[in-house]
């Protein structure tokens, strides 16, 4: 059955674990309607983190969602911002969030984004965060809308994105602020594949199943040297978080915000469903 860890006051359950083996786990986001990621999420996903860095037995861990159409989508901008500042740096010496996609990167773990529906914003950082990424040709959609909306994204896209697609698709995707289907985000490389969405699954399960069926040491051992070759320092992630909250505070970023959510920025509906359409009018 599917579990929970560092539940919120609510006790509302949005990152849910499940095990089909010892060795094969599966983490789904849950938190309809849009998944979108907020303080209340933190400790949830941290606690999944941690116990992905401490069990013995687990070799591979795939993300996927329980919500139809969101993957995982932006920060939540409704919630309290003291409520995400106030929260202690995590063990990397990093804020909370970029603190454990750092930590999710480097995990003797092989990591699976499944991405069918919206990642956007620290959905598709959570993403970047992970081994390998499959996409639904007809469903996923992968972006960074943040730019577009005055504000510059904090948990980690730039120090990544670069080393996954080259500065010039890099700079598109950001700057561009708009919306990457599932076949552009695998021709980027911002994906490994995308995928008929009827076969993501069966793929997603089988790649899963057999990296779970090899020797844990020579799987750590073998993504360890990879990590080394392609893994951002942590002194080019760490600045992006503080100017990500500083640049929320601006007038400029106020009042694209606002605008956003006086067409639906928040809630169900086309805002949410075409983002990058969305924060393309915005200055217009």
């Amino acid at each position: 059955m599917p579990e929970t860890f560092n539940r919120t006051v609510a006790d509302a359950k949005q990152i849910l674990l499940a095990r089909p083996s010892p060795h094969y786990w599966r983490i789904t986001i849950d938190h309809p309607p849009l998944n979108i990621f907020g303080p209340d999420t933190i400790p949830q996903l941290n606690g999944v983190i941690t116990a992905l860095e401490t069990d013995t037995q687990v070799k591979v861990v795939v993300f996927d969602s329980a919500v139809e159409g969101f993957f995982l989508t932006h920060y939540d901008f409704v919630a309290n911002l003291a409520d995400t500042t106030k929260l202690p740096p995590g063990p990397t010496g990093l804020q909370p969030v970029p603190d454990m996609l750092v930590r999710l990167s480097r995990a003797p773990v092989v990591s699976i984004a499944s991405i069918r529906g919206r990642a956007t914003g620290v959905g598709s950082e959570l993403a970047l965060a992970c081994d390998m990424r499959f996409a639904s040709r007809e469903k996923a959609i992968l972006s960074h809308f943040e730019v577009g909306a005055g504000i510059v994204p904090g948990s980690g896209p730039m120090a990544r994105l670069p080393r996954l697609m080259g500065r010039g698709r890099a700079l598109e995707v950001l700057l561009g602020a708009d919306d990457i289907p599932g076949d552009l985000a695998e021709l980027y490389g911002y994906v490994n594949r995308s995928l008929p969405d009827a076969d993501l699954d069966a793929f997603v399960e089988s790649l899963a199943t057999r990296i779970a069926s090899f020797d844990k040491q020579a799987i750590s051992e073998t993504k360890r040297f990879v990590d080394v070759a392609s893994l951002p320092p942590d002194f080019e992630i760490a600045p992006e978080w503080d100017v990500c909250l500083a640049s929320i505070a601006r007038p400029a970023a106020q009042r694209r915000i606002g605008k956003l959510m006086e067409l639906g920025f928040h809630r169900p509906g086309d805002v949410e469903n075409r983002l990058g359409h969305y924060v393309g009018e915005l200055g217009q």
